[in-house]
């Protein structure tokens, strides 16, 4: 259906995910959830990595030399599953999360979209904008406050928290509900331009593969690809606002008085070179995460096509 001005027009709880089908808001919800928890089981351990490089300050000194040192060292004290440590809070979170940001990302591309029902790669970057700052609003915020914590704890000679639900309760009756909104404005700030830049970069590079055939079918390897270029271009372009996001959530957190703050005292005792502790782990995390997410939100789409169409 389109509307007075040849926009194309849906029931507002209803989407467009691909040219033929048109669904309730509730499936890409669904969709994103899904992709998100199998993502984080499958990667999480650079993850962990990467935290644990990125509280590793300084001025302590330094716990780990680096990235291998970090491994064996959790490994050595706490077998395997130490890598796995926090899992629980990100996988409680990753599935919401990843639903928020793709079901934001379709309502607002198809509030967006022009009278072909096509997005172009500027209006694909305000989405993933507006993606991203819900999720960090609504899922993110909280879930990584607890991970940080969770691991931060872990590296602390008599840790307290006995699992997901007891440290929960740890904090909120310690620090009340605010401890689990610690670095809000740095984790929206993150959450933004992460969605921004890596839904810039996947719509760029789908319309540049499809061209002029927006039914162009888009081989999983390549989805994949796209998503992780995406992914490394967003590290590099805002593992500063992750770092400093890291060190807000973190148990030391009470030391910044805020996000600005928190940034000029990094720089100051530890220097610029600070601001990109652990990129290689998180570069290796994000690449598998956006490619993983993409291509398996991208075929369950393609497989619905062939099922469900509604055109």
């Amino acid at each position: 259906p389109r509307g007075k001005a040849g926009s194309v027009c849906f029931p507002p709880d209803t989407v467009r995910i691909s040219p033929t089908l048109t669904v309730s808001l509730s499936l890409p919800l669904s969709l994103g959830g899904i992709a998100g928890g199998i993502e984080i089981c499958i990667t999480f351990p650079t993850e962990y990595v990467k935290t644990q490089l990125q509280l590793d300050e300084k001025a302590n000194p330094p716990r780990y030399k680096g990235i291998v040192d970090c491994v064996k060292q959790t490994v050595d004290g706490h077998g395997v599953r130490g890598l796995y440590r926090g899992l629980s809070s990100l996988l409680y979170g990753s599935i919401p999360k990843a639903a928020v940001r793709f079901g934001m990302f379709e309502f607002l591309s198809n509030k967006m979209r022009d009278e072909n029902g096509k997005l172009d790669s500027t209006r694909g970057l305000f989405c993933g904008l507006g993606a991203g700052m819900a999720e960090a609003v609504v899922v993110v915020c909280p879930m990584e406050t607890v991970k940080v914590k969770f691991i931060h704890d872990q590296s602390s000679a008599n840790p307290k928290y006995r699992g997901f639900f007891h440290g929960v309760r740890e904090i909120i009756r310690t620090e009340g509900l605010r401890g689990t909104y610690q670095g809000l404005t740095a984790t929206v700030l993150k959450q933004g331009s992460n969605q921004a830049i890596r839904f810039y970069v996947m719509t760029s590079l789908r319309n540049w593969y499809k061209g002029d055939d927006p039914n162009k079918v888009i081989n999983p390897l390549v989805t994949g690809a796209f998503g992780a270029f995406a992914g490394a271009v967003s590290v590099f372009g805002n593992t500063p606002l992750d770092v400093i996001k890291t060190r807000m959530q973190g148990l030391e957190a009470h030391k910044y008085k805020s996000t600005l703050d928190c940034a000029v005292k990094i720089m100051k005792h530890e220097g610029p070179k600070a601001f990109y502790k652990g990129t290689v782990p998180r570069l290796g995390r994000v690449c598998m995460d956006v490619a993983i997410v993409f291509i398996i939100y991208e075929e369950v789409v393609k497989v619905l096509n062939k099922v469900w169409k509604t055109d």
